[in-house]
């Protein structure tokens, strides 16, 4: 493992760039499309939190990625994705979604439930509904590698209310992990935590992303986190509570992009 001095660096909801796009209401946690800040351009390896709410009828056009790999995770509502490999479906909550971008891929993500079959329709939003969801973009092992896509349903697993490997490309987490992600050194969890549960004790890691989804939680040496608010941690495990109910993504983080 690699060694780093251990740090609690707290950034606030309102603190976050954010993006109005009118359809789109976007929060983004680190330097992101016009938002540019030269001391906040990545944690560990992670390169993009996105925290976005897409209004009915609206979404991101079909527009390329590459050399990257990029997990979705709903909240609330029903994203729709359509991709250059012929890939088509819906993402809702409790669906873990990862697409490699690879040597390039091109995609759509929309907030049009209205236009799905019926076979989808349990799980989709109505109309009238905004889709919530977390985007987060990864540097993968190595660039140059076939693009794929990969989803997955773990909603029973996240009734455990303790951390769900959800994405990873740890060897560790090789049979725990929902899905894969080309990266061997990260692993993104999942907890939906109920109100007066045990405290979840994060991994011990020399870089750790903790984001507050939903609800309010309590850190170690952090306080009291609210909704939208993160952590960078250096070193990890604190653990963490909750009195009224929360939605945490933390992702778990062995070495960083070098700079």
């Amino acid at each position: 493992m690699q060694y780093v001095e251990p740090s609690v660096d707290i950034r606030r909801a309102g603190e976050r760039f954010a993006t109005d796009a009118g359809w789109l209401d976007s929060k983004h946690s680190f330097s992101f499309g016009g938002h540019y800040d030269p001391d906040n351009t990545h944690h560990g390896l992670l390169l993009v939190n996105n925290d976005d709410i897409v209004t009915p009828g609206m979404g991101f056009e079909t527009h390329p990625h590459r050399d990257m790999e990029i997990v979705t995770w709903v909240l609330r509502g029903s994203l729709v994705h359509q991709d250059s490999m012929g890939n088509s479906g819906v993402i809702y909550p409790g669906l873990a979604q990862r697409m490699s971008a690879g040597t390039g891929i091109l995609h759509s993500e929309k907030n049009d439930s209205w236009r799905l079959s019926a076979a989808d329709s349990a799980h989709a939003a109505r109309h009238e509904d905004p889709v919530h969801f977390v985007q987060m973009w990864v540097v993968p092992d190595e660039a140059g590698i076939t693009p794929s896509y990969e989803q997955l349903e773990i909603d029973g697993e996240l009734l455990s209310g303790g951390l769900v490997p959800v994405a990873s490309g740890m060897p560790e987490h090789a049979d725990h992990a929902a899905i894969r992600i080309s990266n061997r050194y990260a692993t993104m969890h999942v907890a939906r935590m109920q109100p007066g549960q045990d405290p979840i004790t994060l991994p011990d890691a020399p870089f750790l992303h903790v984001f507050v989804a939903r609800g309010q939680v309590a850190m170690e040496g952090a306080g009291v986190l609210d909704e939208g608010d993160a952590v960078r941690l250096r070193g990890g495990g604190q653990a963490l509570t909750t009195d009224m109910g929360a939605e945490v993504i933390v992702w778990e983080m062995h070495a960083t992009i070098a700079t």
